[in-house]
């Protein structure tokens, strides 16, 4: 006798059959990183309530609209789930046909905002307006393409089982490829992204495998160069100027020092459990310029207080962890390299939007990854979790 139930339609068991698929423990759905998707979407709500804080009686920037703001973040967070949604789908050997597509595409985009269609805000060439009050940072989406380039070209050797590790030519290639649209990104001029982008690189080329002179000789190389652009005087006025308050917390407290102090005094105030939320007086009395992007992390701490800055990077931390986890079950060198380079990234931009807040790092105009208002940041952000998720759910499931 069949233990089938049919419904009265004739479409119980179909419908049943589709569910099982979808519920099945060896399902995409079933074998998604959970903690992970769960972690990022606390952290954007948190973002959400921080730049409604922010933003809700900047009368000069939200156009009237106490929710102006806090709108368009919560639309580019349904947006970004999407995205990752898509590159899941999609999946990220799939997309590693399509690289040299997307590389080319970000690169042109990239260098469209050195044109007149570029936009400068806060000294930085870095956006694209787009019309209707719509805006895109190239640097953003660029962080993505030379992940995936660069993986690409280190793994192909290695993954077709022709050698071990990736050889100093294909290393060579893959350093050419990243440095185009870094030198691009530095003319806009955005140091922030730069400083994420070299690294990056490290990251992947630790994850490849590639031999140790490559890496000790890029942070020789980098240290020197430094050295060479403040030297012969490469740097923008604002961004020396940024460097020397970081130096110098107490020059000119009213000018250059003026974001940092203010950030301390913000996040100091907040105590232990923080002033309560919409309660901070440095967040509504508008000292801390930037607070719904850069300096976000200062609304947690004033208003939040330690605990609350405290689940801010713990969160990220949970982020972070599961995707060195993802990295280390990877089965190919292709998906590990990936997987490496999202985690310099997201560890990097933390430590450096945090620390900035701090003054342990300098000012560098970098978001705070899941929490800063920013359609493209966030776009990008779920992509790169949409990876991560696609390399989790495409390897072999154990027995």
């Amino acid at each position: 006798m069949s233990t089938h139930s049919y419904s009265l339609d004739g479409y119980g068991p179909r419908r049943r059959s589709a569910w099982s698929k979808l519920t099945a423990r060896d399902s995409e759905v079933w074998r998604l990183d959970w903690i992970m998707i769960l972690s990022g979407m606390a952290l954007s709500v948190i973002g959400s309530l921080l730049v409604y804080s922010a933003t809700r009686n900047r009368t000069d920037i939200n156009q009237g609209d106490p929710y102006y703001f806090v709108t368009r973040h919560v639309f580019s967070l349904v947006i970004g789930l999407a995205l990752m949604a898509g590159t899941v789908w999609l999946g990220h050997r799939r997309l590693r046909s399509a690289v040299p597509v997307l590389y080319g595409l970000s690169l042109v985009l990239a260098l469209l905002v050195l044109t007149p269609l570029g936009a400068t805000i806060n000294g930085q060439r870095a956006w694209l307006h787009l019309g209707a009050g719509m805006s895109l940072q190239p640097a953003e989406l660029i962080k993505i393409t030379v992940i995936l380039g660069m993986a690409m070209l280190l793994a192909a050797k290695v993954d077709a089982g022709d050698r071990e590790h990736p050889d100093h030519r294909t290393v060579l290639q893959s350093l050419g490829m990243a440095a185009a649209p870094i030198v691009v990104i530095m003319l806009m001029p955005d140091l922030g992204s730069v400083m994420v982008m070299v690294v990056i690189v490290l990251g992947v080329l630790l994850a490849s495998g590639a031999s140790n002179r490559w890496v000790i000789g890029l942070c020789l190389a980098g240290a020197a160069g430094a050295v060479s652009v403040w030297a012969l005087g490469l740097l923008d006025e604002y961004q020396i100027n940024r460097f020397a308050a970081f130096a110098n917390p107490a020059l000119d407290p009213s000018g250059v020092g003026y974001n940092t102090n203010q950030a301390r005094i913000a996040i100091g105030s907040g105590g232990l459990t923080g002033k309560g939320l919409f309660e901070g007086t440095q967040t509504t009395g508008q000292f801390v310029p930037e607070q719904q992007t850069d300096f976000v992390f200062t609304v947690a701490g004033e208003e939040l207080g330690f605990v609350g800055g405290g689940l801010i990077i713990l969160l990220l931390g949970v982020v972070i962890w599961r995707a060195c986890r993802i990295a280390r079950e990877s089965t190919e060198l292709y998906s590990t390299i990936v997987a490496a380079g999202i985690i310099a990234w997201f560890a990097f931009q933390s430590f450096e939007n945090i620390g900035m807040t701090l003054g342990i790092m300098p000012v560098a105009g970098l978001p705070l990854p899941f929490v800063s208002y920013g359609g493209t940041s966030m776009f990008a952000i779920w992509i790169a979790l949409g990876l991560l998720q696609s390399i989790r759910v495409q390897r072999p499931v154990s027995a």
